[in-house]
Parts: structure tokens; C-alpha cells; sequence
């Protein structure tokens, strides 16, 4: 999609423009050409060697179909319904229920699910979820949430080496004042992160709305999204909290269960985006739920045979 490529390039320009920004605070007009030239080299880096790095930030691993057998079949079928190639399939122990995807595009994708997510949840639910990173990568939506993890996790790292170094009084080379320590610490890396709100919600809804369609399902994904969200508020993502620019590639926010559709949120509000679930279902013929949809295998991942989506 020319519009997501359009976004992508949009992004990295606002990112790198942050980035210079931050390195003339620091050390003028020198520290201005070499934010530069560390933006250009970070943007290459984005573009082709993101994905690994965000799989390794989450220590994610190849899926072994002896510990979760049915789950890499199950994304082989909902690739075929997506018409996308396999993507690799990859878990990360972590006992918060989440999911994120992964890559370039759907030649070279990964999905990554954790063990929370798969421990706890329907068959169904998981497939959901699975389809929502699906249409992600069908959408082309992956190489722009990639980008925005990588290079807002280096704005965040300057910033906070800003910030020690305004601790110990060490400003020499910061040309702004106080000013310039301010905009760098607090204005620069809200501005990042604004960048990657505005490209998030509509994304999301358009995710759910594709997932629901690709997994034959909404109530699945809706009743998925409500586990998630209720289960995010009490359990915490440690891998997460370290690396909080890449919170909005997860299907649920990582670092909080809120989500408010408000100016701070990289998620629209879940009861949102169930709500517009539900409407989907009705729209494709499907009743009203009286709760969680049940698994007609009983519950989780490789506890039986596959959900009705095979």
C-alpha cells in the first residue's frame, strides 16, 4: 500500500527531525551533523535489521510445536484465509497475554505471541488475536510500527543520557541552557511518541476489522481483546517497561490495561474497539454473546483438536 509506505517515510523524516534536533542541543552545529549522520545510519538500520532487534528486545524464540502443538497450524490457516505467506512464528515467556507482529512485509514476516497469551486463552480467542497481527502484515502496517519501536527507543536513550548528564551539571557542550535540557528531556521524546500515536488507532480499528474478517469471527477477537485488556492491569510486562517505544506494536498496550482514548494513549480504549466488534458481528450476521466465547475444545492452545476457523 503506497499510503502505509507514504507513513512509513513521513515517520522516519519527524523521528530524524527530533533526533537532529536533540544533537544541536547537545553540541551545537557538530552535534547537529553527527545526530544527522547516526539518524541516517538508524534509518537504514530500521528499514532492513528492526524486526531482529525488536524479537531479541522481547527475547522471543522460534515456536517448538512440542510445547504448543496446533499454534503454528493455526497461523499456517490463517495466513492462507489472509493470502499471505507463512510468517515465521516465534513465543516469548513472558505471563502477561499479548501479541505483536513483525517485519518488512509479508514476504518476510514474523507473528510473536506470549506464553500468557496462549496459556490463557480459547482456541478461538487465539485465533482472534493471531488474525488481528495478521491483517497487520497484510496491511503493511509492520514496517511502520517496526520503525517508530526503533527510532523512539534511540530518541528515548538520548534524552536520557541528557538527563544524567543535566543531573551532574554536565552542560558544557548543550547550547540551549536550560531551555535546550527541557525541550531534549521532556518536549523531544513526547513528540516521538505523538508521532507514533497518530499513526496507531486508526490502525488498530482497521486491524480488528480485517483479524475479524480473516478469522471468521468478531466475538472472538472481541471477547479476546476484553481477557487482554483485564489481564495487562494486573500483571506486569517487564521486557515492556524497559522498552516502552515499542508498546504500541502490541495488540493490547504492554504498559498499562487503561488505553483511554485521550492525548497519552497508543491504543484506542478497548470497550471502543469492542464496541465496533460487536457492531461488525451483527453486520455479518452473527448474535449477540453472553460472555467469553468457549472453546468447543475446552480451552487452551494444543488441548485439542483445531477451533471451527480449520
Amino acid at each position: 500500500m503506497p499510503t502505509n509506505y507514504m507513513k512509513t517515510g513521513a515517520l522516519l523524516l519527524a523521528l530524524t527531525a527530533i533526533f537532529v534536533v536533540m544533537g544541536r542541543l547537545i553540541g551545537g552545529e557538530a552535534g547537529m551533523v553527527i545526530a544527522f549522520v547516526l539518524a541516517l545510519g538508524m534509518n537504514l538500520f530500521s528499514l532492513w535489521g528492526s524486526d531482529t532487534m525488536v524479537l531479541r528486545m522481547f527475547n522471543a524464540r522460534e515456536a517448538d510445536p512440542r510445547e504448543h502443538p496446533g499454534f503454528q497450524e493455526m497461523i499456517a490457516e490463517l495466513a492462507g484465509r489472509a493470502g499471505l505467506p507463512m510468517p515465521k512464528v516465534f513465543v516469548m515467556d513472558n505471563p502477561q497475554p499479548n501479541a505483536f507482529a513483525t517485519g518488512r512485509g509479508p514476504s518476510n514476516a514474523a507473528v510473536c505471541a506470549s506464553t500468557g497469551l496462549l496459556d490463557s486463552l480459547t482456541q478461538e480467542e487465539v485465533a482472534g488475536v493471531m488474525a488481528h497481527e495478521l491483517a497487520h502484515i497484510r496491511n503493511r502496517d509492520t514496517l511502520t510500527m517496526t520503525v517508530a519501536a526503533s527510532i523512539g527507543g534511540a530518541i528515548t536513550m538520548l534524552a536520557n543520557m541528557m538527563q544524567f548528564g543535566a543531573l551532574f551539571g554536565q552542560r558544557n557542550g548543550n547550547r540551549g541552557g536550560i531551555l535546550g535540557v527541557i525541550v531534549a528531556v521532556f518536549v523531544a521524546p513526547f513528540a516521538a511518541t505523538l508521532v507514533q500515536m497518530a499513526i496507531s488507532r486508526s490502525r488498530e480499528y482497521e486491524a480488528d476489522r480485517v483479524g475479524a474478517q480473516i478469522c471468521g469471527n468478531p466475538h472472538w477477537l472481541a471477547s479476546a481483546l476484553a481477557k487482554i485488556s483485564n489481564a495487562v492491569a494486573h500483571i506486569p510486562n517487564e521486557d515492556a517497561e524497559r522498552a516502552p517505544a515499542a508498546a504500541h506494536m502490541f495488540i493490547i498496550n504492554p504498559l498499562s490495561g487503561r488505553g483511554l482514548d485521550n492525548l497519552f494513549s497508543t491504543h484506542p480504549n478497548v470497550e471502543n474497539r469492542i464496541a465496533a466488534l460487536e457492531q461488525l458481528a451483527a453486520a455479518m450476521g452473527f448474535g449477540q454473546t453472553g460472555g467469553p466465547q468457549r472453546s468447543r475444545s475446552g480451552g487452551k492452545i494444543g488441548s485439542g483438536p483445531r477451533g471451527p476457523w480449520g
